[in-house]
């Protein structure tokens, strides 16, 4: 069975994008996995730019088809900010916590009909020889006023969902997965690599 290197290091990612990918005839595995760190510095000005640099880095270091994604909050009336620097909006080493309420006092005084928001995600595959393809899935809300909720990560907890009526982070885990801008964008990935793998 071919492998399929997911260039992360967190094992809950891995773990969502073998949900999301388990239909196909393919070993996921991730860095760890293959010995290599996490060590690609994230230079690009768009999501695109990051995900297909760390797809092309990895698949190079590895000799495996290799799926990369980077993502992040994109808020209409702070201008698209925190966009690529979603995980470093409060420091390098802020929590979550830190980065969605430094969030939350920038848009202190905006109304709730301005208050739109997008997380967006660009996965790239890449190949050991430098062909690359890329996909994007997106998924729209509201920034609230105040977290809620106990599941995701990052800004699950400010992020709602008017036809849900609740946050990400008040859906359960199987829902979010369904209609995360991540699990968008692995839906059209999927096709492309059945490609991949059936010319392979």
């Amino acid at each position: 069975m071919p492998r399929l290197l997911v260039a992360t290091n967190n094992p809950g990612k891995l773990v969502e994008y073998r949900e999301l990918l388990g239909d196909l005839c393919v070993e996921l595995v991730y860095l760890p996995d293959v010995g290599l760190g996490d060590a690609v510095e994230e230079t690009g000005t768009t999501f695109e730019e990051n995900a297909v640099l760390k797809a092309r880095t990895y698949a190079a270091a590895s000799g495996l088809l290799t799926l990369a994604d980077d993502s992040g909050l994109e808020v209409d009336a702070l201008g698209g900010e925190p966009g690529v620097r979603s995980a470093r909006y409060a420091g390098p080493n802020a929590t979550d916590a830190a980065r969605y309420r430094l969030l939350l006092e920038r848009l202190a005084d905006v109304p709730w009909e301005r208050r739109g928001a997008r997380f967006r995600c660009v996965v790239a595959i890449a190949t050991p020889k430098g062909a690359v393809a890329t996909v994007e899935g997106e998924c729209q809300g509201i920034i609230g006023f105040e977290p809620r909720g106990i599941h995701g990560f990052g800004y699950d907890p400010v992020f709602y969902l008017p036809e849900f009526h609740l946050t990400m982070a008040e859906l359960p885990p199987h829902v979010k997965n369904q209609i995360s801008h991540r699990a968008r964008a692995t839906v059209r990935a999927r096709e492309v690599l059945r490609e991949m793998l059936a010319s392979r």
